[in-house]
């Protein structure tokens, strides 16, 4: 959730004139005519809810060519109404490459680290989108952080070795946490993506997978992730990479060869510059800190709205 400040300009002469009286007192000599005419501002805290989404159809083609009207927004159950609509391409991306490197991809971590660097070629903007790079077997190692030098991105991604455990959890956590949770809230908004490069099955992490989705809901961060699974029998790893992406408004993709990587991180790159955002003021106005459902849904037939399902409300 994102906090706005929106500013009422308020003319009413009554509304200052505790103020204006304070300052003639002050400055006996300035004109009260002058202090009459000063427009107090005052700040009002809103509370916005921002979300964003995709659209596809059921052959999974983006839809980009619809407009606010066309969306309805639930949150827990009720009705809420649409303040801000937009389709996105230009918000600033804040990416995360979260790579397993350990022993169950060793064969395949080649063709993984070559397709990340050829997306963030094709996805970060100089001076605009900033990206970093973790590698995880047992634990989350961090090798190299935000920058927009798509050469250090490269070599950070080439210089990984597999080996050990896998510790998905703890790497999802770690990265939300430290690198995507943003105080004060940044502004314009940022996107922020998550690309999990795994096989899903996590065997070391103290993290749970539901405290790793958490983190990822409080950070706002949309996870898309890619099985490193090529066998083409679903896994249960297969099941957590799609609950994980879906919770958060992303997909899971699944190719069964190292040639069609290249094309999912493609399919990642057009959704990232195909969304549309929304965003209301909860009618629910409690500042408790708890998780509140949203349902976002489209009247137009044979159409499915990508989004998170929902976010954490702020504690004060």
């Amino acid at each position: 959730m994102k906090k706005f400040f929106g500013l009422l300009l308020i003319g009413c002469f009554l509304a200052g004139t505790s103020a204006a009286q304070t300052t003639e007192k002050a400055n006996p000599s300035q004109n009260s005519a002058q202090n009459q005419n000063q427009t107090p501002v005052i700040r009002v805290p809103v509370d916005l809810v921002n979300v964003l989404f995709t659209v596809v159809d059921k052959k999974n083609r983006l839809i980009s060519n619809l407009g606010k009207d066309d969306f309805h927004v639930n949150e827990d159950g009720k009705p809420q109404k649409i303040l801000f609509f937009g389709r996105e391409t230009n918000l600033p991306l804040r990416v995360g490459i979260l790579i397993d490197t350990s022993n169950s991809i060793r064969l395949r971590l080649h063709f993984e680290q070559e397709s990340a660097i050829d997306f963030l070629y094709n996805t970060i903007r100089p001076e605009t989108d900033e990206a970093f790079v973790v590698g995880f077997d047992v634990e989350p190692v961090m090798v190299q952080d935000y920058t927009d030098d798509l050469d250090k991105l490269g070599q950070a991604i080439r210089s990984l070795q597999a080996g050990g455990g896998t510790g998905l959890y703890d790497a999802i956590y770690y990265a939300c946490k430290e690198k995507m949770i943003y105080q004060p809230v940044p502004q314009p908004y940022l996107r922020r993506v998550l690309i999990v490069v795994s096989d899903g099955q996590d065997n070391f992490s103290e993290h749970s997978r539901e405290e790793a989705l958490a983190m990822a809901q409080k950070a706002e961060a949309i996870i898309y992730a890619i099985s490193t699974n090529w066998s083409g029998i679903p896994t249960r790893g297969d099941k957590v990479l799609k609950y994980l992406a879906e919770e958060t408004g992303g997909r899971a993709f699944y190719p069964f060869q190292a040639s069609s990587l290249d094309e999912d991180f493609k399919r990642i790159a057009s959704e990232l510059r195909s969304q549309y955002s929304l965003a209301y003021v909860s009618t629910n106005t409690a500042h408790d800190g708890t998780f509140r459902k949203i349902s976002i849904k489209t009247d137009k037939k044979g159409l499915h709205v990508q989004a998170k399902t929902g976010y954490f409300a702020p504690s004060q």
